[in-house]
């Protein structure tokens, strides 16, 4: 029962190191699915840890919570040594809501769900963020522009802020970009 580096980011609650590994463009997906599989000594997965760890909401432990759900769904019924679910567990070290809430769901729910509903659900900001950038890839600044309008300012600039390094990137990857004014908004 070897204990993987997710498990260790995890216990040290380096989100940022976790989503990382996660959202690797060569990510090896069957293998991330593994080691989300993988029990260390305590019979914990990392689901189980996460619940343990998640007392402060953050926008990077969200897309943690509802990635690592997606990898292994049936995480959410698992026991540990001493019996306790990751839901067991998170109620118990007071995690925040929005991993509470995530861990309440059901596997069935949670496949019901999916990757986009669990995450528009959960992890709202990197929800917005991921289909900001399919906007902005695909040149469509007008959904740019209702996003900005419709939205409340608070999550705008949660989405604006949100991993922004990445808004460069996808910027810089789209072959004919050409400044307008809804994305002038992401370098404000």
């Amino acid at each position: 029962m070897a204990t993987n580096e997710h498990h260790k980011w995890v216990k040290k609650r380096d989100w940022p190191a976790v989503q990382k590994a996660m959202a690797h463009h060569a990510q090896d997906k069957d293998l991330n699915r593994r080691k989300y599989k993988e029990r260390d000594e305590q019979g914990r997965l990392s689901h189980h840890w996460i619940a343990a760890k998640a007392q402060t909401h953050t926008h990077t432990l969200a897309f943690v919570g509802v990635q690592s759900i997606c990898w292994n769904p049936g995480a959410l019924t698992t026991r540990d040594n001493k019996g306790e679910t990751p839901i067991d567990i998170a109620r118990r070290s007071g995690a925040c809501a929005e991993i509470i809430g995530l861990l309440s769901l059901t596997p069935e729910e949670a496949c019901s769900l999916e990757w986009k509903g669990m995450l528009r659900l959960y992890a709202p900001v990197a929800y917005w963020r991921d289909e900001m950038h399919g906007w902005i890839k695909s040149r469509s600044h007008a959904d740019c522009h209702k996003f900005i309008d419709e939205h409340d300012d608070e999550l705008v600039r949660e989405v604006l802020k949100y991993d922004n390094s990445t808004f460069f990137k996808v910027l810089l990857a789209s072959a004919s970009y050409t400044a307008t004014p809804s994305c002038s908004l992401l370098f404000e």
